[in-house]
């Protein structure tokens, strides 16, 4: 199977390396030159592509504004399969899906990166054992959707979850994108200026995805703004009722609201 993987950053170069790994011819297309040449010389890729002639898969592997873009003025094969790994499904879903295309689409959102980015931080076993989410829609070619899901087995994807973009955008904004920004606002404290020496694994925990890429990230929170916000308000009323009691000095109360937590995160591994 001929493979064309459009943008060579962290998820998109392992993903072209995990594939080719796999035994499919696999070619790296990027906007700029350098991580081509990284790839080729670290056997991510077979070739560069210059365009999409011959290809019988795509993922763009693109920011999502781009990516849309993409689907809506890409000169793909005719049949050929495209597929998106955007943390954000509906909006891709509806540039692609919004007139006939000579394409059939499918939408992936790859459940694994590091809170590094760029080429040098790909990896071909960067997917062994990780979540990938597909979604499905009415016009979702079904011989398209099995490819794909193939192929997703073939990178070493370990659990693969079916659904549609709605489900999709409304899950990620609990847990991922509200993940980050929690992660942002916490190290906005005047004491992490000084709290060398003062932290263990719950301030890592709390920290590591803090430093990602802003452009990327804004973008992903506004194109899910309606989800999103919905969680932020939750959790600012969670932390209120905490900071209530504690402002009472209502032992009674953190005790209930801490085995409320305690019984939600239990309930959630327990079924994992």
């Amino acid at each position: 199977m001929k493979i064309v993987v459009y943008g060579l950053g962290i998820i998109g170069a392992s993903l072209a390396a995990a594939l080719k790994k796999a035994g499919h011819l696999v070619l790296g297309k990027n906007r700029s030159r350098e991580p081509l040449e990284y790839a080729l010389e670290h056997d991510m890729i077979d070739a560069v592509a210059e365009d999409y002639d011959g290809a019988d898969v795509v993922f763009l592997a693109l920011p999502p504004r781009v990516a849309m873009r993409e689907l809506d003025e890409g000169k793909f094969p005719a049949g050929c399969i495209v597929a998106d790994i955007c943390g954000v499904k509906e909006p891709l879903e509806n540039a692609a899906f919004s007139k006939p295309r000579v394409y059939r689409y499918v939408g992936t959102h790859p459940m694994a990166g590091k809170e590094t980015s760029g080429i040098r931080s790909a990896s071909d076993t960067l997917f062994c054992g990780a979540n990938l989410v597909l979604t499905r829609a009415a016009q979702t070619d079904e011989s398209a959707f099995a490819a794909v899901r193939a192929l997703g087995k073939d990178a070493g994807f370990g659990r693969i979850i079916e659904c549609s973009a709605k489900e999709h955008d409304k899950m990620i904004a609990l847990t991922s994108q509200l993940a980050h920004v929690v992660a942002n606002s916490y190290v906005t404290s005047p004491l992490t200026e000084n709290c060398v020496g003062f932290t263990g694994g719950s301030f890592q925990d709390m920290t590591r995805v803090a430093p990602v890429d802003e452009k990327v990230w804004a973008e992903l929170y506004l194109l899910n703004r309606g989800n999103l916000g919905a969680e932020i308000d939750r959790i600012v009323a969670r932390l209120r009722q905490f900071r209530d009691a504690i402002s009472a000095g209502d032992e009674e109360r953190l005790l209930s609201l801490q085995r409320e937590g305690k019984s939600c995160f239990q309930s959630f591994f327990q079924k994992n």
